[in-house]
């Protein structure tokens, strides 16, 4: 559900018309959006000395396990139970649209999480010993995914920022502290000492990571205290894509696309007087931490698995519209709120409007392309090969010509 730009006009126009007082008796939910991590998965890769490798995984590196099914069946459940009362109690289409990245773990962990918000009830069991019921989840190619999967290949300028962010006297101080120890990991691995950086530490950390949850044994030097450097050597590299240097532009390449599309939604959702009550975004930790950097509510850590960011979308007595924020990162405690910086916990939606707008792009596609840098002297060199280049096409054709003639000559003798 995607418009043009204007969308910020429209909504806020639409929210000064129903400033009018209405006939409105209390707060109303209107629209509820969640994004969401998927669950427990296996490790993203192995490291080659590895001494588990692929075969610890039965479902493959990279797939959702058993663990994770369960946690976002849970996931599911709770959602049931908080929006009991605002979405129907049977699956109806025109009430939730859902959207996942085109990885299976993605499209695995929405499956079981509509499972929990969407038990079938008797009229709705297509077979009495099968307690779910199929529901629609839209994807879209991975290279095509400009929503929930963010540009790391495409996006020059993107690559521009990081490689002026790694050159920062605060990123270079850190590199150079953990110099030493990034050696000894790539002994260890047996990884090259060159090769081995912050990216590659934080795969390492998360093959580590998996296995000890999933109760394989780590390695005599996989220490309590080697896994904590890990673990700050991945919180590092996580900030440097969302912090430290040109954050606004960074966001507008990254997670402002998604704060973009939560808004259009809403206004359309107004604007055609939509049924649609609910949209399900189910993704990656990048994804939230793209999000929640743009939004400046990232709190630093590492979203875990089947962590879900809400949106909630309110009208106010007076007839306005509000949006709160609420982050569940666990299953033991209620989600908690989270405020934008600058506004309230239920922040009125043309301020929130107002606070985002420079996080969103104008023009994604030319935002992202680097800018022609070519110096004079290089557009006359290109020249004078582009005339040079058309000198030799013209001579060539001129000489088969002649040649052609030259035959039809030589034959007719």
């Amino acid at each position: 559900m995607h418009r043009s730009r204007p969308h910020c006009v429209l909504l806020l126009t639409l929210l000064t018309l129903a400033g009018a007082p209405l006939a409105v008796q209390a707060r109303t939910l209107r629209m509820v959006t969640l994004l969401y991590r998927h669950g427990d998965r296996a490790p993203i890769d192995t490291y080659p000395k590895d001494p588990h490798k692929d075969a610890a995984w039965p479902g493959g590196l990279q797939q959702l396990t058993q663990e994770g099914m369960r946690q976002q069946y849970e996931l599911g459940q709770y959602l049931r139970s908080r929006y009991q009362d605002f979405l129907s109690s049977s699956y109806r289409r025109q009430e939730i649209y859902v959207r996942s990245t085109d990885y299976d773990r993605t499209l695995m962990s929405a499956q079981a999480n509509l499972a929990g918000l969407y038990p079938p009830n008797s009229s709705e069991l297509w077979n009495p010993e099968i307690k779910w019921q199929p529901i629609p989840i839209h994807t879209v190619p991975v290279s095509q995914d400009r929503l929930l999967k963010f540009p790391m290949k495409d996006c020059p300028r993107y690559h521009e920022l990081m490689e002026e962010t790694v050159q920062l006297p605060q990123y270079q101080d850190k590199m150079d502290a953990w110099k030493d120890f990034i050696k000894e990991i790539a002994n260890h691995t047996g990884y090259s000492v060159e090769g081995t950086g912050p990216r590659r530490a934080w795969k390492v950390y998360d093959t580590l990571f998996c296995q000890k949850t999933h109760n394989l044994s780590l390695p005599e030097w996989a220490t309590p205290q080697v896994m904590a450097t890990l673990e700050e050597i991945s919180t590092f590299e996580v900030m440097s894509h969302v912090g430290f240097h040109k954050l606004n532009e960074k966001a507008r390449l990254t997670g402002g696309i998604l704060v973009d599309a939560v808004l259009r939604n809403f206004s359309e959702v107004l604007r055609r007087s939509l049924p649609l009550k609910m949209i399900m975004y189910s993704a990656h930790d990048s994804t939230i931490i793209a999000l929640q950097g743009a939004l400046r509510v990232f709190n630093g850590r590492h979203p875990p698995y089947a962590a879900c960011h809400i949106f909630e979308f309110y009208q106010e007595t007076d007839g306005s519209y509000s949006v709160s924020m609420l982050y569940r990162n666990t299953s033991s405690s209620a989600p908690y709120q989270l405020v934008l910086p600058g506004c309230s916990a239920s922040c009125p939606l043309h301020r929130f409007i107002e606070l985002t707008a420079p996080v969103i792009p104008e023009d994604w596609g030319k935002e992202c392309h680097r800018k022609d840098n070519s110096s004079p002297a290089t557009e006359r060199a290109i020249i004078a090969l582009s005339a040079l280049s058309g000198l030799l096409v013209l001579a060539t054709v001129t000489l088969a010509v002649l040649y052609g003639r030259l035959r039809k000559r030589y034959r007719t003798m």
